[in-house]
């Protein structure tokens, strides 16, 4: 990956993560579109731990927008309510566990450009009706159950399939749950930011011990350049769902429709 190519895929990966669109499907269609002829092996060998380094950027960005409520959780842990704490780690056990087992068997079986369109187009089909098959949502995150919040996590674990938005997911899970749309969206960032750091602790040591210290610096230079532009996706989508409280979900879908069909059409006319 060139200097160039890193910093697109960066900025696409730090939008991507965080808007309910899907970075996996992104991480598979962006070589694609640009014409990208990255090697087997880089694919094979690098390709997970390079994009994980870019998810670190968003995680430490979510960390940062989220200080706050991180800074309450940890202080919970000896004095206080532990219930937000608790429910972000309820939550994030089934994404742990299903992608420990499932990340690689599912990632060989569906991360061809064909079947992330496909997918992305269904999960345009899951925000759209998911949004409107809702509950009256009127819960704040402390008013969750700790069932729902597992059910809110298994949901996030879709992402696994490349198509499938966490974000999305997740979301959408917390909708059926009752949370307000800016509470779910708010629970959506704060469970992802564990699975992501927890992910970025297993892969990035293989890109260190990998011998290839120019791929790990520029993977360092697009972990910024996704962070920042996480950074700025976060408060654009926290301001966006504070405001819409129905039809959040209506842009992102038409955006999947588009993105999977133009891209399915593509393959088709240039076989």
């Amino acid at each position: 990956m060139t200097i160039l190519q890193t910093l697109i895929f960066a900025i696409i990966q730090g939008i991507s993560e965080l808007f309910p669109i899907s970075s996996v499907a992104h991480g598979v269609l962006v070589p694609y579109v640009f014409h990208w002829n990255l090697s087997a092996a880089f694919l094979q060998t690098h390709f997970l731990p390079y994009v994980v380094m870019l998810h670190l950027g968003t995680a430490i960005a979510l960390f940062i927008f989220f200080w706050r409520e991180w800074f309450e959780m940890i202080r919970s842990i000896f004095t206080g309510s532990k219930k937000i704490l608790l429910l972000v780690i309820v939550a994030t056990i089934p994404a742990a566990v299903i992608g420990a087992v499932l990340q690689k068997p599912l990632t060989s079986i569906f991360s061809n450009v064909t079947s992330a369109s496909i997918f992305l187009i269904v999960n345009g089909f899951f925000l759209f009706f998911g949004e409107k098959l809702r509950f009256r949502g009127d819960k704040n995150i402390e008013d969750l159950k700790y069932r729902q919040a597992f059910v809110i996590g298994l949901f996030q674990s879709l992402a696994l399939v490349p198509g499938f938005s966490r974000s999305g997911s997740s979301m959408t899970a917390g909708f059926w749950m009752g949370l307000k749309h800016e509470s779910a969206a708010r629970f959506s960032m704060l469970m992802a930011t564990p699975v992501i750091a927890g992910a970025g602790i297993l892969e990035v040591p293989k890109l260190l011990k990998s011998g290839s210290h120019g791929l790990f610096q520029i993977s360092l230079i697009g972990g910024l350049a996704a962070g920042i532009f996480a950074f700025i996706s976060v408060w654009i989508l926290m301001k966006w769902f504070k405001r819409k409280e129905i039809q959040a979900m209506r842009p992102f879908a038409y955006y999947c429709w588009a993105v999977g069909a133009l891209v399915l059409i593509s393959q088709f006319v240039f076989a």
